[in-house]
């Protein structure tokens, strides 16, 4: 059974912000190789860290002559200079138990049974802020639920595209495209409104 990589959320008010990018790792040391770059087809590169989970994979199990599909974690200060934490690998053939036959390799055409695509985010969080003029806004997001008021558990992602200022505060389903080092609103719904009232 092949894995999705953008897991199916599990509770309508998950919040999450994860993506898959089909790029090369570039560590920036060989001998610390946790820190490094993602370099796609296009030569953009996009400074990266390995997380802890995906840090033994990484070298046991990966080629960095190659490009694999990364499973990340987006982080950012502004629209322009996209972060990403490796949390993982999607290969369905070598890491996987499926049967590596060649006519099935084709590893866009899987994802797209998945409705997914390279440099693809899943991001679902509060609309925190909206610039209506630089077509902006930035979405915060807790990494664990049940801790709202404890700080460092939550960060914000900048996101370009357009949202309505009536949305504030709202939870949001965002589903988000990686151009370049900035991260680009595809198509939103919203989840609920009013958030912090509750």
């Amino acid at each position: 059974m092949l894995k999705n990589p953008i897991p199916t959320v599990t509770n309508q008010l998950q919040y999450r912000a994860i993506g898959i990018v089909n790029a090369k790792f570039i560590p920036h040391d060989s001998k610390q190789i946790n820190r490094g770059s993602l370099t796609d087809q296009e030569g953009e590169k996009i400074e990266t860290v390995v997380l802890g989970k995906a840090l033994s994979l990484l070298k046991k199990h990966i080629d960095l002559k190659k490009n694999y599909f990364w499973i990340v974690y987006p982080k950012n200060k502004n629209t322009q200079n996209l972060h990403l934490q490796i949390a993982g690998v999607w290969d369905p053939y070598e890491l996987n138990d499926l049967p590596n036959d060649s006519s099935k390799t084709n590893i866009s055409k899987l994802l797209n049974e998945f409705g997914l695509k390279d440099n693809y985010f899943s991001v679902r969080g509060e609309l925190v802020f909206v610039n209506a003029q630089k077509k902006e806004f930035v979405i915060k997001i807790y990494s664990l639920p049940k801790l709202h008021n404890l700080k460092n558990k939550n960060f914000k992602l900048a996101i370009k595209g357009e949202l309505s200022l009536e949305l504030l505060n709202s939870f949001v389903c965002l589903d988000v495209i990686r151009d370049r080092n900035s991260l680009k609103l595809l198509k939103y719904k919203v989840i609920k409104k009013n958030l912090s009232k509750n």
